[in-house]
């Protein structure tokens, strides 16, 4: 009986040893790969070039977008425009968001925040800067109480005269929403209230476009 069990433990021992030879030999064979390119592709970091890059145009890592590309997160609204004006941006473009308390509020921290220092917390043109430089126009006099919301948004975007442009400071949305409390403010309004639904609507006063705003015909 002892016989016999030491016998066993020794084939056991040799079929364990040899399970493992199999397991790691690699006799089997693997076969072709498809497409081997998307297996092993070469990752280009756009922002960092050491080596010229044979597979780009130029050897350059960063590629040119295509065509009409807008970025994420961005609108591209200038891709809408009959022409790349502020009159044209007046007559064409109008406010996407839904005119609330929320937005209106919003707008006004963040024209308080980047507008104020010049145009003044009335929008009298009286803010700190703009006393010092002088000329800023006020929101309630003149032409300039009537510009329409696309005017004032592509004015915020490019700049215009002395105003630089602030597209690098504000995104889009937060654009619209400081476009919607000028618009306050060229009524001589500092409020965030809106008024009962049915009375006043999205952005410009008229019926508010899709997310991407495009040109009226």
């Amino acid at each position: 009986m002892k016989n016999f069990m030491n016998i066993g433990l020794k084939a056991s021992a040799v079929l364990f040893s040899s399970a493992i030879l199999v397991a790691c030999s690699n006799e089997q064979d693997p076969g072709l790969e498809y497409a081997p390119d998307m297996y092993h592709s070469v990752a280009l970091d756009p922002y960092s070039q050491v080596k010229e890059n044979k597979f780009n145009p130029g050897g350059m890592n960063m590629r040119q977008p295509a065509p009409g590309t807008v970025a994420r997160g961005k609108e591209g609204y200038n891709l809408y425009l009959s022409e790349n004006t502020a009159e044209a941006a007046g007559v064409e473009l109008l406010n996407p968001l839904e005119r609330t308390e929320k937005n209106l509020a919003e707008g006004k921290i963040l024209y308080t925040r980047f507008c104020s220092p010049c145009h003044g917390e009335q929008g009298d043109g009286q803010g700190l800067v703009g006393q010092k430089f002088k000329g800023v126009p006020s929101y309630t006099a003149g032409r300039v109480a009537e510009l329409p919301g696309g005017h004032i948004f592509h004015v915020i975007t490019n700049g215009r005269g002395r105003m630089m442009p602030h597209a690098s400071q504000v995104d889009p949305t937060e654009r619209w929403k400081i476009v919607m409390y000028v618009q306050q403010l060229q009524k001589g309004e500092t409020g965030t209230t809106v008024e009962a639904a049915g009375t006043e609507t999205a952005g410009d006063s008229t019926a508010a476009p899709t997310e991407t705003p495009t040109p009226n015909n």
